[in-house]
């Protein structure tokens, strides 16, 4: 007899993230069946042992898939025995194009938490066609990267009585408490080395959106110019530097799908990270050029992945954020709108932009609790509300995808969940 098919199934569950992202299934995906999968039983059954033990819930019947990145047989099999794929098993550069295949073949919907925007986008160029003849959404920056930024211009947008011409978005990441304690790292090795890839390949991407968007979006008026780095913003009070991908290219693939399907006028976004001064943030600029040499050499990549503390000034750990630091780590992006009210007749180029939206997103654990929380809830999402989503499938960023749906009521909900807030509408 055929099993039923589940709901969900957590791809990867054994990683660090996808652990995480187990805890968070109990209380996101209640009501739904859902199960996990990776390449070790005994690994798997552990996971829910610790699981169960943690969320204080009986998880041993948890279905259990047997399925590896390697074994294109088991990833078909795996994904017929579900709606929708929640793929944790990064990094995607190299262990996630043969999972969208297999969802696509076999209809199932799929999603994951990369930040990897020459992953994401070389996706979006190759299947997009072919996931939107099955019936099939692949959205990837599901995570951290870059459910807060995306959706957030999007509330940004749905709060704004008038017309967005551009976003600064400022995001400062805490300890409550402080860091005593608690232990330096804040990412896995995974995340780390998903990164430093991303980074070795950062030229890739202009390759492939040259292919992927001929067509260039409409000059804007009035362009809004970057800030000079290690300035200080004056609406935060903290210095500044560029915040680093993918929350740009993410945020601006949702605007041009608005714009060219919806023909709504794109908006424009600037990132940064805040910093308490700007000697703390000097030596964040030398470590990224120290990494960013590095990784263009394979020698200096081996060296970036085999002491990734070392590197990343005790960032990143093997063994990952401790739990204590997990548990006060949180995260604030303070995204402040400019543009037109909407009494006012644009001549863009001439009339002043005279109405300004400041919004608040905030968020616990944001690499690997509001994080999961977040790619969860783009499953659920999907599952329930795919008739408020554009098309009838496609390889689409989380803004363009999730912009009609009632995914931020949903990230809201959850004690480890995302909210958004406005703080000041003149």
């Amino acid at each position: 007899m055929e099993a039923k098919k589940l709901d969900a199934i957590i791809f990867g569950a054994t990683g660090f993230t996808g652990k995480y992202t187990v805890l968070e299934a109990v209380s996101v995906l209640k009501g739904l069946s859902w199960g996990i999968a990776g390449r070790n039983q005994e690994k798997l059954q552990s996971v829910l042992k610790e699981m169960s033990a943690k969320t204080k819930t009986d998880l041993s019947q948890t279905p259990i898939i047997i399925a590896d990145v390697n074994n294109e047989a088991s990833l078909l099999e795996m994904a017929q025995r579900c709606r929708i794929v929640v793929n944790t098993a990064g990094p995607y550069r190299f262990f996630g194009e043969n999972v969208v295949k297999a969802c696509i073949e076999s209809g199932t919907h799929h999603v994951d938490v990369s930040g990897e925007p020459q992953y994401m986008e070389s996706i979006q160029l190759k299947y997009n066609d072919l996931a939107r003849e099955r019936g099939v959404y692949v959205i990837s920056a599901c995570g951290f990267d870059s459910i807060p930024a995306d959706l957030g211009v999007v509330f940004v947008e749905k709060n704004f009585d008038g017309v967005v011409n551009s976003v600064e978005n400022f995001v400062h990441f805490g300890v409550k408490g402080g860091t005593k304690g608690t232990g330096s790292a804040s990412v896995n090795t995974g995340t780390w080395e998903s990164a430093i890839h991303a980074i070795a390949n950062r030229s890739e991407s202009i390759a492939i959106r040259r292919k992927l968007f001929p067509d260039r979006l409409p000059k804007f008026h009035p362009e809004l110019k970057p800030r000079a780095a290690l300035s200080i913003a004056n609406e935060v009070g903290k210095v500044i530097l560029p915040f680093p991908e993918p929350d740009l290219p993410v945020v601006m693939r949702s605007q041009r799908y608005l714009y060219e399907n919806e023909k709504k006028r794109p908006v424009q976004m600037q990132a940064y990270m805040l910093y308490p001064s700007r000697w703390v943030a000097g030596v964040v600029v030398f470590l990224a050029a120290v990494i960013g040499i590095l990784a263009k050499f394979s020698l200096g990549r081996q060296l970036l992945l085999k002491y990734p503390s070392f590197f990343s000034g005790g960032m990143a750990s093997r063994d990952g954020p401790s739990e204590a630091r997990m548990e006060r780590t949180f995260f604030r992006m303070t995204m402040k709108a400019t543009g037109w009210p909407k009494s006012q007749k644009l001549v863009e180029s001439s009339t002043p932009l005279s109405k300004t939206l400041t919004v608040q997103i905030t968020g616990p654990n944001p690499a690997y609790g509001s994080a999961c929380v977040a790619l969860l809830s783009t499953a659920k999402t999907i599952l329930n509300e795919s008739d408020k989503m554009p098309s009838t499938g496609g390889v689409l960023p989380p803004g363009a995808a999730f912009s009609k749906t009632s995914l931020i009521s949903e990230l809201e909900k959850h004690e480890h969940g995302i909210k958004y807030e406005i703080v000041a509408n003149k």
